[in-house]
């Protein structure tokens, strides 16, 4: 089987970012199956022009998405994604969508196809601080995970994908009273999903 992971870097105020530190420490297999990792740009809709081709080309059993949310205090598994493009802040290069469709052929949302219940106990039985999200919010993290559950629901792929948030890494600059996880935590939970999925 084929994994795709994908993370983000530098955003906002947010000069370093734990998913591109993961997408760099992730082995190149796991239990024998293929780990490709993708380091996709933080802007709107140009998230997924970029990662297309790597699907296609690819054709990935499993997407697992990876994005920071700064201020959360576990790792969130985001349960789904909605069709929407409403920012606050601009992306990369300066977009600020308002009120913005993602697709206008689109459902109002989709749903992670990730086993979120199991990786959640997964987790929990080793002490890692994990949540479920009933919002990924509505900025490029959003925007990557409504672009791929539409793409495989519209080409019926058979494709186990999902979105999970972690917080600050402890490496990282951040506010002194800000919640953060170690790296290397946070790495490990990334695997456990990962090896969790496969088996």
């Amino acid at each position: 089987m084929k994994v795709l992971v994908t993370g983000f870097g530098r955003f906002l105020s947010n000069e370093e970012n734990p998913t591109k530190e993961i997408l760099r420490l992730l082995p190149k297999s796991i239990y024998g199956n293929e780990i490709i990792t993708v380091e996709l740009p933080v802007i709107f809709d140009e998230c997924f022009d970029y990662l297309k081709p790597i699907i296609d080309d690819n054709n990935p059993d499993i997407m697992l998405m990876l994005g920071l949310a700064g201020g959360r205090k576990a790792i969130t598994l985001e349960r789904l994604a909605v069709n929407l493009k409403d920012a606050v802040g601009p992306d990369n290069i300066g977009n600020i969508p308002t009120d913005e469709p993602i697709k206008k052929d689109g459902k109002e949302a989709y749903f992670s196809k990730l086993p979120l219940r199991k990786i959640m106990a997964k987790l929990q039985e080793k002490d890692i601080p994990v949540k479920l999200s009933n919002s990924v919010g509505l900025y490029v993290c959003n925007n990557i995970m409504y672009h791929v559950l539409y793409y495989v629901d519209q080409n019926d792929l058979d494709v186990i994908s999902g979105f999970v948030h972690l917080p600050f890494m402890d490496e990282q600059t951040k506010e002194k009273d800000a919640f953060s996880l170690p790296l290397v935590v946070m790495l490990e939970a990334v695997i456990d999903i990962i090896k969790l999925i496969l088996v």
